[in-house]
Parts: structure tokens; C-alpha cells; sequence
């Protein structure tokens, strides 16, 4: 199982994966940050960020299919990226986070991020949700469609 929970910098991403593993233990994180550190990618280009999340999917895809289970706090930012790791594995749950007010981090931003529409995501906004309701709603999602997909 490869959750993702994505969106621009600074939506809390990290933060829900943090949660998220300090209340399960059967999770491996991929963080888009501690990733960049370990490659020193620096490439914000397109091109760069797409690298960068191509093997962040490969990197996942090997632990899910060695029967681990990991969450991915990465931006994410276009849907061809998406794409490939739905090609990957069919065992993904996309987890797409936005919010509302400043937060300090907006000059991050990807300008041409490319949200999800018509994609199987849940949407969260955590300027209106508490971390504990995000889990549980990642939990109540990621359950039922685990159900949908092993009962077919």
C-alpha cells in the first residue's frame, strides 16, 4: 500500500505523515524534503521535479512490493508524475491537502502546479480541519477504498 499525500509547500504534508507514523508503526515515509538532502537534487525545473519524483514512485513501489507499507509526503505537483506511479502499482491512495491563509512559505509555491481533476483523490483543507480529523479522514478513505479495490 503507497499512500501520498500531496500538495503545494507548506499544507501539511509532513506534518500529517509525522502523525500518521507516530500512531502506526506499519509505515515507511518518504519525504519529499529528506529526499532532495539525500540526492542533493536542487532541480526545481519541471524536469528536475519530475526526476525527483519518479524515483521517490520507484523507491516506493520496491518497499510496497516487498509487502511494506509507505506514506509519501511529497509536492507532487504534476499529474504525469501521478500518473507514473499509478503505473506503477495499482495499490496507491492520493491524498491531495490545500489551505487557505498565509503561511510563509507561498513564494515556494509550484507556479504551474497541476491539480488533480477527475483523479480518484481525496481532498483535504487544512486550514479548516484538525490534524487528528485529517487522519481519521485519511484512514476512513484509504479503508474503503482498500475494501473497494480488494473485493473486485
Amino acid at each position: 500500500m503507497i499512500i501520498v499525500i500531496f500538495g503545494q509547500p507548506h499544507s501539511g504534508k509532513t506534518t500529517i505523515a509525522n502523525y500518521i507514523m507516530a500512531h502506526t508503526s506499519t509505515f515507511q515515509n518518504i519525504d519529499g524534503d529528506k529526499l532532495r538532502e539525500l540526492f542533493a537534487n536542487k532541480d526545481y525545473s519541471r524536469e528536475g521535479r519530475i526526476k525527483n519524483l519518479n524515483r521517490a514512485s520507484d523507491i516506493a513501489h520496491f518497499i510496497s512490493g516487498m509487502g511494506g507499507n509507505v506514506i509519501m509526503s511529497l509536492v507532487y505537483p504534476y499529474k504525469e508524475a501521478r500518473e507514473y506511479l499509478n503505473k506503477l502499482s495499482k495499490d496507491v491512495y492520493w491524498i491531495y491537502l490545500t489551505y487557505e491563509e498565509e503561511r510563509g512559505r507561498e513564494s515556494f509555491h509550484v507556479e504551474d502546479f497541476e491539480e488533480p481533476v477527475g483523479e480518484s483523490v481525496l481532498h483535504l483543507n487544512t486550514s479548516s480541519l484538525s490534524l487528528s480529523l485529517c487522519a481519521d479522514f485519511i484512514n476512513t478513505y484509504v479503508n474503503a477504498k482498500h475494501f473497494s479495490k480488494s473485493s473486485k
